[in-house]
């Protein structure tokens, strides 16, 4: 196993680069230029003088296989994603400050939707073609179809409108007061875990329709097991395979979903930041940001790779 992970990780190293060269490439080919509109919005006697000295401070007068050379040897050899050129901050630290508010909702909207979509997935397959069964599957198409911020922005709009309520807009620590928190962030991580839970719930239900269809199941049917031993202890946990990959490229999208509910209900964290330096034409942060979320796909993608020979001992790495 050690020596796949270590392969693993070795051809993710061009996946890296590719990816950041490419946004390297195409936020500098984004109209406009972010250092003539910070010097309008100064008030100096010089502007372009000032101009340049700005952009050789910031290494933004190098050539610009110069400038991608310097910014992947910051990285690799110090950890280092560049300075935002609007307040002269380190990327990586307001990256760091923000990073807990998504993590949060990330989490709470991946368990939300867990608990959402494998139970439904469940009941829908044992009681295949019922009533209930046509009702859940609509559920899981209807959760597919809807997008998170059409879904948010009527949320916000209908209990605005008929209970005079609206979601707390200043952000409150978990650890200071746990209500306020939960208060701001169960709402966004509900519509998000509704939007995430409708591929699990249709994957759990085809999966375990497959597995109670095979011999052993049926021997154990014979043997006069019930059915709640035969679901969860034989079926579940063959059924989870192709799920656990479903659930892992859910988790990349979650970063995706963040940034528009972020935005709209003024949680203070990575997706709206990033939102904010795009308007900005803030470069290191786009950069900065499109690194860590590469960087995580790479890692969901092998824990989900590694996962599968704790669901099925028949699997092995070599």
């Amino acid at each position: 196993m050690y020596k796949y992970i270590l392969r693993r990780s070795v051809l993710a190293i061009p996946t890296l680069l590719i990816a950041t060269m490419l946004v390297f490439t195409m936020v500098r080919l984004v109209p406009g230029d972010v250092l003539d509109t910070i010097m309008e919005e100064s008030l100096v006697s010089e502007p372009t003088k000032d101009v340049e000295m700005l952009k050789a401070e910031l290494g933004l007068d190098k050539p610009f296989h110069v400038q991608y050379w310097n910014f992947i040897t910051g990285i690799v050899t110090r950890g280092d994603l560049g300075v935002t050129l609007r307040n002269r901050q380190p990327v990586l630290t307001e990256i760091a400050r923000r990073m807990p508010v998504t993590l949060e909702l990330a989490i709470m909207a991946q368990i939300l939707a867990l608990v959402i979509a494998i139970p439904i997935g469940i009941i829908s397959a044992i009681r295949q073609d019922t009533l209930l069964d046509y009702f859940f599957r609509s559920v899981a198409i209807a959760n597919i179809s809807i997008p998170s911020f059409w879904l948010a922005t009527l949320v916000i709009t209908l209990t605005a409108v008929w209970f005079r309520w609206v979601p707390p807009t200043y952000y409150v620590a978990p650890w200071e007061n746990p209500i306020e928190n939960l208060k701001m962030f169960f709402i966004p991580a509900l519509i998000l875990g509704l939007v995430l839970s409708g591929r699990v719930m249709r994957m759990t239900r085809t999966m375990m329709l497959e597995v109670m269809r095979h011999d052993y199941i049926r021997t154990a049917w014979s043997k006069g097991l019930t059915e709640p031993t035969i679901i969860y202890r034989h079926a579940l946990k063959n059924a989870l395979i192709p799920v656990v990959t479903v659930v892992g490229l859910e988790i990349v999208g979650l970063i995706g979903g963040s940034v528009v509910l972020e935005s709209i209900f003024s949680l203070p964290g990575i997706g709206s930041y990033f939102i904010n330096a795009l308007r900005l034409r803030d470069y290191p942060i786009i950069q900065g940001i499109n690194v860590m979320v590469v960087a995580w796909v790479v890692l969901v993608n092998l824990a989900v790779d590694l996962s599968y020979a704790f669901l099925d001992p028949r699997i092995r790495y070599r």
